[in-house]
């Protein structure tokens, strides 16, 4: 999970974007990005591939404060939308400290968006790791497009176990960053 860099006074968080593709989840992380002050980010950086891409980069929040003396750098990471690249999904998965898992709000989505959740649980489950006990939250993206599924039809899909979930409009960012500081202050209260 967490690394801690002595040197450096810091601990490395990984918080990954996990969900359909097309649902938003680079749409997220480019938001950020783009919102995030130069001089405490890292260079973003694509990893591609036939059809989809990876994106990740680190930033170091200010608002956060320090544990123990030390800062809390975090690591954000989209997974390949499409389940085929499964094996590359598990394996950005491994060492994960939160997640953001992006439903793509739209009617014809929403099987996209059960197939991803249950290829999420799986995942987890395969290196061990329990999702009741990992820093989790989901935001339900693309609220601005016309036939979408309601807030209440989405929760009852994909949020059984009732975790913090918030409507967004990546492309606006609106619920980007109040998804971001979600799961980030669960991962900070994990730590202390």
């Amino acid at each position: 999970m967490s690394m801690i860099n002595y040197a450096a006074r810091e601990i490395n968080c990984k918080i990954v974007y996990y969900g359909t593709g097309l649902g938003g989840k680079t749409t997220n992380l480019e938001y950020v990005y783009s919102k995030v002050d130069p001089g405490t980010r890292g260079k973003m950086i694509s990893l591609a591939t036939e059809a989809d891409r990876t994106l990740f980069f680190d930033f170091l929040p200010i608002d956060l404060g320090s544990i123990r003396g030390f800062k809390t750098r975090f690591h954000l990471y989209t997974v390949p939308g499409q389940v085929y690249y499964n094996a590359s999904r598990k394996l950005i998965l491994k060492g994960v400290d939160g997640l953001i898992f992006v439903a793509d709000s739209q009617m014809h989505r929403r099987e996209a968006n059960i197939e991803a959740m249950h290829n999420l649980y799986e995942n987890i489950e395969a290196y061990g790791y329990d999702l009741s006990r990992i820093p989790f939250v989901i935001q339900y993206n693309k609220r601005d497009m016309p036939e979408i599924a309601s807030m209440e039809e989405l929760r009852s899909e994909l949020n059984p176990m009732g975790v913090p979930d918030f409507p967004g409009v990546a492309v606006r960012g609106d619920g980007v960053f109040e998804t971001l500081k979600a799961v980030s202050k669960q991962v900070v209260k994990t730590l202390s």
